[in-house]
Order: structure tokens, then sequence, then C-alpha cells
């Protein structure tokens, strides 16, 4: 078997990945909110060779192990918080996430107890329902009201109050949209007018719910700047509260955490390795060609 030949081919396939990962980055650097993803590659299983020689267990020889080149195993979503940009605008909120965990390095992302436990950093994200009004998580605040009173994104997917319910701004005594807000630290809705709580149809003040992710690797992108939780992790979300140190910013949406110079670097190098393993597909194609027409010949 012609292992280099296979070791390339997975090498291409490996930084084709990685660069569409970065491509994709590269398109949402001015997305509010956008978190970028990173390509993880992984070596091709060693014991897969072991396997295919028919031996019960694979053998390393004095010189070290062998393998088949790397394998694009996932894109992982890094968490960063993003820049705050000011727009002035009173129906952009941007979320600050300082939810501090003992044992953890604000930042680090995670860490790993002694007893082997890995902790990874919460983030807190604000709640919007899909078409199907099942609750997504995102970092873009920028929203509208709708002739109906409706709080929603720029696809119109509607923004959740704490009560889990869709948030719905109309004047109780014309029925007319409330445009004049303000939103306190805490993600409550007041009137500019006169500082008065904003009350829904039960008379209760109307509060955005901002989710406390404990495992943020575990969200998965879903399109439109939208991550959810698959059903076997939604019981690590729970509401922020105070002393989670998140502040609802009105005025402001936070920028992407793409670094645009970092990703045209890892682009070229990206490319500059696809070209590399593209060359010695070539030279054993050559060698190939060599072995099937030359040796031999009488």
């Amino acid at each position: 078997m012609l292992r280099g030949l296979y070791t390339a081919t997975a090498g291409m396939i490996s930084q084709q990945r990685k660069h569409d990962t970065i491509t994709n980055n590269i398109a949402n650097m001015n997305t509010p909110g956008f978190k970028q993803s990173r390509a993880v590659s992984r070596s091709f299983p060693e014991m897969l060779i072991g396997l295919m020689e028919g031996k019960p267990g694979m053998e390393v020889a004095n010189t070290g192990k062998l393998n088949t080149g790397v394998l694009a195993e996932e894109a992982l979503t890094i968490n960063v918080q993003g820049i705050l940009r000011e727009t002035n605008n009173p129906f952009d909120f941007a979320v600050v996430s300082d939810i501090q965990v003992p044992g953890l390095q604000f930042d680090a992302g995670k860490t790993i107890t002694p007893e082997g436990e890995r902790i990874f950093q919460p983030q807190a994200f604000l709640t919007v329902a899909n078409e199907a009004g099942e609750p997504r998580y995102t970092r873009n605040g920028k929203f509208s009201v709708t002739e109906q009173g409706a709080l929603v994104t720029a696809e119109g997917f509607r923004v959740l109050g704490e009560n889990g319910e869709p948030i719905v701004l109309l004047d109780p005594a014309t029925q007319i949209p409330i445009t004049n807000i303000t939103v306190n630290r805490y993600g409550q809705l007041l009137d500019s007018t006169n500082g008065q709580a904003l009350l829904d149809g039960a008379g209760i003040p109307i509060r955005m719910l901002i989710s406390r992710v404990d495992n943020p690797i575990r969200l998965v992108p879903e399109g439109s700047n939208l991550f959810r939780l698959d059903a076997a992790d939604e019981g690590a979300v729970t509401q922020v509260t105070a002393a989670d140190a998140v502040e609802v910013k009105q005025g402001f949406v936070e920028s992407s955490n793409v670094d645009p110079t970092q990703a045209v670097v890892d682009m070229m190098s990206a490319s500059r390795m696809y070209e590399a393993n593209q060359k010695v597909i070539q030279a054993y194609d050559k060698s190939m060609e060599k072995a099937v027409n030359e040796i031999g010949r009488v």
C-alpha cells in the first residue's frame, strides 16, 4: 500500500476543511455577535494500520509510530467576547459576560481539576425562539419591533422574556408598539419617558431571558447566528442571576471575535499546506508512471 499517497490525500482533505472554516470566519467578521470556529485535526488512528495488516495488536518500532496522516475531526466555536461597538440604537443590545468560576482563570476556556473533571467557562446568551418555537441562543442583539409589537431579531426570530414567552411591546391603551424604551443592566425593559417598568399581559415586568450555558462547547451552530443544544445538554442552561456578573448594554452591539489579520495568515498557511500535499501526490504519480511504463521493459 502506498501510505504516502494516502497520507498526502488525507492532508489535502484536512487543509481544505480548515480553509472552508477560515473562509466562513472571514465572511462573517462584520456580523454582530458572530463567534469564529477553529478546525481541529487529529492523527489518523495508528491502530487501523495494524488491523489492515492483520495483526492482533500494534507493534511500534524503535523509530516511532507511523500513521496515515490527519483527519479534520470537527470545528470548535471560540466563545471569546467580541469588542463592543456603540450604535446609539435603543433596540441594539450587547451582553457582557464576566461569569466567574472557582478554580478557572477568566477567559481560559476550560480547566481540568486534580480529579480529572473538565470545567468550562460559562457564557451568557440572549434567548430567541425559532420558527418551531424552540429556544435558541445568540449574541447578536440587533433587534427591532414589528407593527404587532413583537421584539424580533433581524431574521424575524422572536426574543423571549424570562417567563419563556415572546416579548410584546404594546401600549395597553392604544395597542400601538412601544418604541421609547430603556433597558437596565439586568435586561429589564423600562419606559424611557417615565422610567416605569414595562408590563406584559399578566402585569409582570418584562425582562429579557439571558441564558447561562455552563458548557458552551456543546452549542451547535444552526445558521442565522443561532446556537442550539441537544436534548441531553439542555439541563446545563439556567437563567443568569445577579451573582453571575452579566450585564446587558443598550445602544451597543458585540462585534465578531474574528481577528482578520490572523484569519488571513491561517488561510495562506492552509493553502500552502494543501499545495505541498498536492506536490507529494504528483511525485507519487510520476514514480508510479515510471514503474508501470519503464521498469521491466526489455
